[in-house]
């Protein structure tokens, strides 16, 4: 798919992973929605941007808010071709530990941001996907591309939570694309690993440096924008679908 003129709709799209691919869509000459609930930073990324993005303040897993900012696309943009689900929240707490039982609470909460909110998006990006002309010779209408962990295969300490819901999103992405595939909608999900996001920029520089170190080759963490190039290659590569994909320099991560 040729992503210019296209409109992709970006979940944490105003910070992270999702602010790269958004200004890398809009560089490819595309235009962009930036679904996020962070309404000031969502602002600044369209005053950035221009005219090819708009902002909605939208929560994954709320299926009002979401058709609401589906809606506020296509009543902008008059379709949606790329959607792209970055939106997440991280967790750190024990199946059982000295606080007691891993508080269910927090457990759904988790579940339901990411793996569920991811679910949310798709299916209702898919509904307008699927009534878009051909793009292409093979009959394309859409991409999807998810964001998982590599804790989805090898989940930390106090991982339980993430690591199943990013695993969740691993072992959905070969079935929604088969479930897609008839309407020309192909499917796939980045597995990062240590991504130099500024949650980073919080940690104490030897834990930082050690993180780095973990890396295989290079040593040293990844960028935002490198995965959004992996995303923008996924977008514009016809021949890649239903893959759950890592970029992760090579890490395998250790218990702890």
């Amino acid at each position: 798919m040729d992503i210019k003129d296209k409109v992709a709709v970006i979940t944490g799209g105003a910070s992270g992973i999702g602010q790269a691919i958004a200004r890398r869509v809009v560089s490819s000459g595309g235009r962009v929605a930036i679904f996020d609930l962070n309404e000031e930073a969502g602002q600044a990324m369209v005053e950035e941007l221009g005219d090819v993005a708009l902002f909605a303040k939208v929560n994954v897993v709320d299926e009002e808010s979401v058709a609401a900012g589906v809606k506020q696309t296509m009543d902008r943009s008059g379709g949606i071709h790329i959607c792209v689900n970055c939106a997440g929240i991280g967790s750190a707490t024990k199946t059982y530990g000295k606080a007691g039982p891993h508080p269910l609470d927090d457990w759904s909460k988790v579940i339901a941001i990411n793996l569920t909110g991811t679910f949310n998006v798709l299916r209702l990006c898919a509904e307008q996907m699927a009534g878009n002309e051909p793009v292409n010779d093979d009959g394309g209408r859409g991409v999807i591309i998810n964001t998982a962990s590599v804790a989805a295969y090898e989940g930390q300490v106090g991982q339980a939570a993430y690591s199943a819901s990013k695993g969740g999103i691993v072992g959905m992405t070969l079935p929604i694309a088969r479930d897609l595939a008839s309407y020309g909608i192909r499917v796939n999900t980045i597995v990062p690993g240590l991504i130099h996001t500024p949650l980073f920029e919080t940690l104490d520089k030897k834990v930082f440096d050690a993180l780095s170190n973990s890396v295989l080759y290079p040593k040293r963490l990844g960028k935002p924008e490198e995965i959004a190039h992996l995303a923008a290659s996924i977008m514009e590569n016809d021949y890649i679908n239903g893959e759950c994909i890592r970029m992760d320099g090579g890490i395998r991560m250790q218990p702890r």
